[in-house]
């Protein structure tokens, strides 16, 4: 017993040297066993181990019917039900294997193997050379788990003469491979390779994208991927087409220790208007640093050669687009930023020269803790500087220190009081007045206190809570407040709605003051139920002292009592969302603005719908408009939408329409959407596109359009 005994921890501890696909372990480490039975035969030098026979050293578990360890030639040979567990998560599965006692050579037969992602490899035979190389025989590969086809086959899957897994590498290699879909062969390839489930990353052509389009003709893009580090890589994935010279695009991406950075650039010569060469591109950056733990920097850069640009070929479009370098910093009760802005106008009525560059732009804010009363000092800081090629041209500074506090009484009803004086200083150029263009330095006092109260009541009805809440507020400010000589150029936006109502200032900017004195009054009321639904109702309105207001017409503030607004949602379940947004006229109750937005239904059909009205005296141009759209999960791997957009004025009509049929499971992902636009801007046409993608897991994506 005592001989058997060495013998078998000298064939257990042989476990330790070399794995499996390349892995190691420590040789060191107890081995663990047991069967049913063990025997030794000293004439032929092996000893056995049978029934149920359990290997454990470390993370790796072996276990099999049988396990013999022929001492004399090094050999192990396991059989019946053979598993080998890895540590990395792989398992190995095989009716016979037959191995060096370090696992660097063998030979397996009846092979299967089940890899970290879920994906399977089976072949009829499995040669392992060197530790690292396992020869594959016969072979087939599929991720599907889950999605199966005809006579419980895989979705699909890949057979192969020969696979060849290389450690080293980290890639696996097929020889003579067929793609087969629903158990057909679909593609043939002599050679396909792609990186094993332990690869984040690898260098490599990723799968190409095909397309016939009326603006670029037959085209083809094949990214290629560099990993240039562990914290770096750059994506080449350029636009070949038939009628348009190729656009090259490629997007680098780099992590540091404090930071990061994201690049993508683009850049063509082809002038679509004029049929000549013309340089046409644009880049688009981000980047972060951190600084120490309360400051960071950043900037971000988004340029286009022309307006069109990016419409055209298919990148991000906005309407303006904002460069930005800064600095700032979080305090646990203050912020501070510093930056200059940069704005690109992409549409037709933008003139760049009359855009401004905003060159510091720094703000600060602080809010104290509360003092033995409960007050609190506030601080609000602005130093900005604006310049146009052409135009006005100013600088600013602005100080806004305040105090506020807020009380509850033994009735539970909340008064809260606020002051602040704003004092701003600006030297002006060439403003337009009503006498003309001048320039001049002009300063502004503007003191303000708000009183607000309000109380709540709560009562509870069977499963809901009720809340009902009366508002209320008294505005006082000096009259006027706004000298034509200040620049009006961060309040020209107004969106007077339920969530500014009781503001000090309803301009959205500093460059505008609110005025006078007014009496701001509504109700917020709500019923919510324990298991997670409720509806809320929020109106209002606000009075003035005095006719005048420093609001132009449609904005709803414009005359001495303001419109009526509300907010109205409904949310009974996880099934129905409602929101209803509105703005009344205070004379004729007519609505001036509306917004709806509407989700009703569960996965297997919903319906969405968003509706928005703006009259053409609420500071827009006459505008109602809605879009629909109903899905159907029809079942738990098919899905199909329908959708459009259409606008509802006199000369409207459809914008734009499309529908979409989608199969996802987990190795594989189907999708075919149909679109047509009936919209354009000048190089940019109406578009008809029909697309077709499928994404095979871990092998990447095949894709065409018609456009």
């Amino acid at each position: 017993m005592r001989t058997l005994t060495i013998v078998l921890a000298l064939f257990f501890v042989s476990l330790s040297g070399p794995a499996a696909f390349g892995q190691q372990a420590n040789s060191e480490q107890p081995v663990l066993m047991t069967a049913d039975d063990l025997s030794f035969d000293e004439d032929l030098g092996t000893a056995t181990a049978r029934g149920n026979v359990e290997i454990v050293q470390g993370e790796r578990i072996l276990t099999a019917d049988a396990v013999t360890y022929n001492q004399r030639d090094d050999i192990v040979t396991a059989t019946g039900n053979v598993v080998l567990l890895e540590p990395t998560g792989e398992v190995l599965f095989a009716e016979f294997a037959e191995l060096t006692s370090d696992m660097r050579e063998g030979f397996l037969r009846g092979f299967r193997m089940l890899l970290t992602d879920d994906s399977r490899l089976a072949a009829v035979s499995a040669q392992r050379r060197g530790g690292v190389e396992t020869e594959l025989t016969r072979a087939v590969y599929s991720p599907c788990r889950n999605c199966l086809g005809f006579d419980e086959e895989p979705l699909w899957q890949i057979k192969a003469r020969r696979v060849v897994h290389d450690a080293d590498a980290q890639e696996v290699i097929y020889r003579d491979a067929t793609l087969e879909l629903l158990g057909f062969p679909v593609a043939y390839t002599p050679y396909l390779s792609h990186p094993d489930p332990t690869v984040e990353r690898k260098s490599g052509i990723l799968t190409p994208t095909f397309g016939v389009s009326s603006l670029l003709g037959s085209s083809i893009q094949v990214p290629y991927f560099w990993a240039i580090s562990n914290e770096s890589d750059l994506t080449f994935d350029p636009i070949l087409s038939t009628d348009q010279l190729p656009v090259v695009t490629g997007e680098y991406r780099q992590r540091f220790a404090d930071g990061e950075n994201r690049t993508r650039l683009s850049f063509t010569n082809d002038d679509a208007q004029t049929g000549e060469d013309r340089f046409r591109g644009h880049i688009d950056s981000e980047t972060r640093f951190s600084i120490d733990e309360l400051w960071r920097w950043g900037a971000d850069i988004r340029l286009a050669s022309d307006d069109t640009y990016l419409g055209r070929y298919g990148f991000k479009r906005d309407d303006t687009l904002t460069n930005r370098l800064y600095v700032e910093g979080f305090g646990s009760r203050s912020y501070a930023v510093a930056e200059a802005l940069y704005f690109q106008g992409l549409r037709d009525q933008d003139i760049q020269k009359e855009t401004p560059i905003v060159a510091p732009n720094l703000n600060y804010s602080y809010i104290s803790p509360p003092g033995s009363f409960g007050g609190m000092t506030t601080l609000d800081a602005n130093v900005r500087a604006l310049t146009r090629e052409e135009g006005a041209s100013s600088q600013r500074i602005s100080l806004m220190p305040g105090w506020q506090i807020s009380h509850t009484d033994s009735l539970g009803s909340i008064t809260s009081f606020r002051t602040s004086i704003q004092g701003d200083l600006y030297n002006v150029d060439d403003v337009e007045t009503n006498d003309g263009r001048e320039s001049a330095v002009v300063g502004r006092i503007f003191p303000q206190a708000v009183v607000s109260w309000r109380y709540p009541w709560v009562r509870r009805s069977g499963p809901n809570s009720q809340i009902f809440e009366p508002l209320l507020a008294l505005v006082v400010a000096p009259n006027g407040g706004n000298p034509e000589k200040i620049p009006d150029e961060d309040s020209q936006s107004i969106a007077f709605d339920e969530t500014n109502l009781f503001d000090p200032n309803r301009f959205s900017g500093t460059d505008r003051v609110e005025g006078g004195q007014r009496v701001v009054y509504g109700i917020r009321t709500g019923v919510f139920g324990e298991l997670g639904g409720a509806s809320t109702l929020t109106v209002g309105q606000s009075i003035r002292f005095r006719e005048s207001s420093p609001f132009p017409s449609g904005t709803g503030l414009e005359d001495q009592i303001s419109d009526i607004v509300a907010n109205l949602q409904i949310t009974p379940n996880r099934f129905m969302n409602l929101l209803y947004k509105t703005r009344f006229d205070h004379d004729s109750l007519r609505a001036r603005r509306t917004e709806i937005a509407a989700s009703i239904g569960p996965p297997a059909l919903k319906a969405d719908l968003n509706y928005v009205f703006f009259d053409r005296t609420s500071g827009f141009s006459d505008r109602e408009e809605i879009t629909a759209s109903l899905k159907s999960k029809l079942t738990e791997q098919w899905s199909a939408q329908v959708q459009t957009q259409r606008d509802l004025t006199a000369e409207g009509g459809t914008l734009s329409y499309g529908a979409s049929l989608v199969y996802e499971c987990d190795c594989m992902d189907f999708e075919l959407v149909y679109g047509r636009t009936f919209t354009s801007d000048r190089d940019i046409p109406r578009v008809e596109s029909l697309l077709f993608r499928v994404t095979f897991k871990s092998l990447g994506q095949i894709g065409t359009s018609v456009l």
